[in-house]
């Protein structure tokens, strides 16, 4: 199947707030939670889009004329490229009921490492939803990376011992989680972390641990402190906080900051190929996507997660070669325009 069709079939079995748009930009559904939109006005969102849009590339062709290779290593992971699915929770809550979120996980867990690349896996109040994730990451030979919730450090513990079972080669925590409605008003309380909280909670996964929803240098700083191996420059979507900068803006600051220090990752927007490219030539090391691998599982299961990476290999692959960079070193900021 194409892309397009993948689409199409997608547009029928979602809703019935997600529209399976043309081009995912948080337009169609800009204050739509329950749905894929963003909170509030649904700016957070557009923003992550529109920011990478912005933001032209320097075509570069007196180079040596030979073939690119897009592949890259994670905490001892090779995958084809630096694009990781992302973490995405709530299916037919937000998405439609042709799939709850263990058939998801399921799905793209498998898809993601059929087609050469990985998923990160979202976590829920039913425990039956990290069961299902961390069963689905060890039935494909640890190929994934569970992502709890900033629960209350007891049900971490719990959800570490099940995770940690499945052999995954990183264990990540989308912090900024603390912003949802149903981690609110917990008893014992769930949400923020400090430091020395955070410290603990990365010595209990035994592996490496990204902090994903980091949106400042001082975060970042702090992630680094607790010991984390990576983190995802991440605003979780605009969905858990209206009229952030996107992540585009914050990443060049942040990746001067704890590059080379630490793994950094970022997600918020990215759609293509050529998004792959300019978030690494700010400074990125790989990117996560969301909502478009919902579509493909939606549209056409695996077959559509297939579809989808092999797009963006190709459109990096493109833009890689059109731009002198015959490996992901080889990208640097140069390669943007005005930088």
């Amino acid at each position: 199947m194409t892309y397009q069709e993948v689409l199409e079939q997608a547009r029928g079995a979602m809703g019935p707030y997600c529209k399976a748009c043309p081009v995912c930009n948080g337009l169609a559904c800009r204050n739509t939670v329950p749905g894929p939109g963003a909170k509030g006005i649904g700016t957070g969102f557009i923003r992550n889009y529109q920011k990478w849009q912005e933001l032209c590339v320097n075509m570069d062709t007196i180079c040596e004329n030979k073939p690119v290779d897009t592949s890259f290593t994670l905490f001892g992971r090779t995958v084809d490229l630096p694009v990781f699915a992302a973490p995405v929770g709530a299916m037919t809550l937000h998405y439609g009921d042709k799939y709850n979120d263990l058939a998801y996980n399921d799905i793209l867990v498998a898809a993601c490492a059929e087609a050469g690349i990985a998923a990160f896996t979202g976590d829920g109040t039913d425990p039956a939803v990290m069961e299902g994730a961390a069963a689905a990451i060890a039935k494909n030979g640890g190929c994934g990376v569970p992502t709890v919730k900033p629960w209350n450090l007891e049900t971490i513990r719990q959800k570490m011992d099940l995770v940690k079972a499945a052999d995954p080669f990183a264990i990540a925590m989308d912090i900024d989680a603390a912003g949802l409605p149903f981690l609110k008003n917990m008893t014992p309380p769930a949400g923020s972390k400090t430091v020395e909280e955070l410290r603990e909670i990365v010595a209990m996964a035994e592996k490496p641990f990204i902090v994903k929803g980091i949106m400042t240098v001082a975060g970042a700083k702090k992630a680094l402190e607790a010991g984390a191996k990576g983190i995802v420059v991440s605003n979780h979507g605009g969905r858990v906080l209206d009229q952030c900068p996107s992540t585009a803006e914050v990443l060049p600051a942040i990746v001067d900051a704890v590059g080379g220090r630490m793994t950094i990752l970022v997600d918020g927007g990215i759609r293509t190929g050529m998004d792959v490219f300019k978030a690494l030539a700010l400074g990125a090391d790989a990117v996560l996507i969301g909502r478009p691998f919902v579509t493909m599982v939606y549209g056409a299961g695996a077959e559509g997660v297939k579809t989808y990476v092999e797009k963006l290999k190709a459109e990096l692959a493109d833009t890689m070669a059109m731009c002198g960079a015959h490996s992901l070193a080889d990208i640097s900021r140069s390669m943007l325009y005005g930088f």
